[in-house]
């Protein structure tokens, strides 16, 4: 028997017994019209509008697709819909459970039902990122002649988890987490329609809300936190799913965070404060509350991007990097995983050296361009390249840095309205004390003027040699 998607048997149980399926399953959408989100991808002419038989086939027939999102965002929904509204003969398989041996199977199914039958095959493969090189390479032929049209489905990078030659030969199709206002939608739809709760419940406002946030953007989630709480409320004999219900029903309390109002801001404000602070306990704290409140990860990863330039700089050049590295990694993987890598960044944050001299380095230069220091470029710094730029007096006199000993041309960069302005004024903490040093002799070699710090030195009780 074919691995079919949603076996006879079970669709016909759950007209018979609706609630005998999980309200997941039963609020699934049963054409392209009722997806929940996902706009993007099912306008007209769209490849799955045309995969449901929408805009005709021919030599212009519907390419394979590989859908890529993260959990819950209606790849095997798309899938479902697909096998309900076509007339094609429609194959499940499973890539934590099928091999070669059963990709093989498929394939020459396919072809006999094309040759004998002509019945189109469409192989809906869940999970294509498990598959092996090899395994996937079995697919190769029966795509590139359109023997199946591939619905491939997967939470991870295609261009890191796909073999070339297949992703060259499909459209990637990119689904997007969906909003609270697509949730919101979903519920609504859940609790009033028949297939659903049947309007045997309501569902209170704070409830609501927090029903949302421990959803994260997964529509099974938040159906299958809405059926335990219905159910136990309708255990209490109560009509409303209360706060305290659904929490109870869930196991989860609910954070005391409003993504959209204060507590937003209070508790990232609290989340760099104390990473600046160095606390990294308090760090954590905020981060926690953060992730269990459901908060856009990428929000999160841009703060921590900001911190390690405002906070640390260049007192540990590792930070940045470490931020950004999280950053990218956390728009990859998404939540659960992505907690991980918030803590790491955190962590690593939190315990660096501090400096805000790269801070106020910027901001004091803008007070000055903003106060109309700013004049003309110096002519030996301007463009020389051009015809004519010779008689304007440009590039003529300009020191190739290069050919001096030690690559420091001791000559004036800054516009006269600024020169000699000092705007980065580096720490003595961690790495930046080397950064330091470098600028001293930098300016010296530039200026001929002493440094801040050989002055220092100089003055200190026993003179330069003792202070040293």
């Amino acid at each position: 028997m074919e691995p079919d998607l949603f076996t006879a048997a079970a669709e016909e149980r759950q007209e018979k017994e609706p609630s005998s399926s999980p309200l997941a399953v039963r609020m699934r959408p049963r054409t392209l019209d009722e997806v929940v989100g996902q706009g993007h991808l099912l306008k007209p002419g769209s490849p799955l509008r045309r995969l449901v038989g929408e805009g005709g086939g021919g030599p212009a027939g519907p390419s394979s697709v590989i859908l890529w999102g993260p959990p819950g965002t209606g790849k095997t929904t798309l899938a479902y819909v697909v096998s309900k509204a076509t007339n094609k003969r429609f194959v499940e398989l499973s890539a934590i459970t099928a091999g070669v041996k059963e990709v093989r199977a498929v394939i020459e199914g396919a072809r006999r039902a094309t040759g004998g039958y002509g019945q189109e095959t469409v192989l809906f493969l869940d999970e294509i990122h498990r598959f092996s090189k090899a395994q996937q390479d079995s697919l190769l032929p029966a795509v590139e002649n359109r023997w199946v049209t591939l619905i491939a489905a997967t939470t991870e990078n295609p261009y890191f988890s796909v073999i070339s030659p297949l992703l060259s030969r499909s459209l990637l199709l990119t689904l997007e987490p969906l909003t609270e206002a697509d949730l919101r939608g979903l519920l609504q739809r859940a609790l009033s329609e028949e297939r659903g709760l049947g309007g045997s419940v309501d569902l209170a406002d704070d409830a609501a809300h927090h029903l949302l946030r421990i959803a994260g953007g997964d529509a099974r989630r938040a159906l299958t936190a809405l059926e335990a709480g219905a159910g136990a409320a309708l255990a209490k004999r109560e009509q409303e799913i209360t706060l305290q219900t659904l929490e109870e029903s869930v196991d989860r309390a609910a954070v005391k965070y409003d993504r959209d109002g204060d507590q937003h801001y209070d508790v990232a404000s609290a989340l760099i404060k104390s990473i600046r602070g160095s606390d990294v306990d308090a760090a954590l704290h905020y981060l926690a509350r953060m992730i269990e409140a459901g908060e856009d990860p990428r929000f999160i990863a841009r703060r921590l991007m900001i911190s390690a330039s405002e906070d640390i700089g260049l007192a540990d050049p590792t930070a940045l990097p470490t931020a950004v590295a999280a950053a990218q990694a956390v728009a990859l993987i998404g939540f659960p995983e992505a907690a991980l890598t918030l803590s790491h960044a955190t962590i690593a944050l939190a315990l660096a050296p501090k400096s805000n001299a790269a801070t106020l380095a910027i901001g004091a230069a803008m007070e000055d361009v903003r106060a109309g220091l700013a004049g003309p470029v110096p002519a030996h710094l301007r463009d020389g390249h051009y015809k004519g730029a010779a008689k304007l007096g440009h590039a003529q006199g300009y020191v190739y840095p290069h050919d001096v000993p030690g690559g420091i041309a001791a000559q004036q960069y800054a516009p006269d309205a600024v020169s000699g302005r000092r705007y980065y004024r580096p720490t003595r903490y961690g790495a930046e004390a080397r950064y330091a040093d470098v600028v001293d002799r930098v300016r010296e070699r530039l200026t001929g003027e002493r440094s801040e710090q050989a002055v220092r030195d100089e003055q200190a009780p026993g003179g330069a040699a003792e202070a040293r």
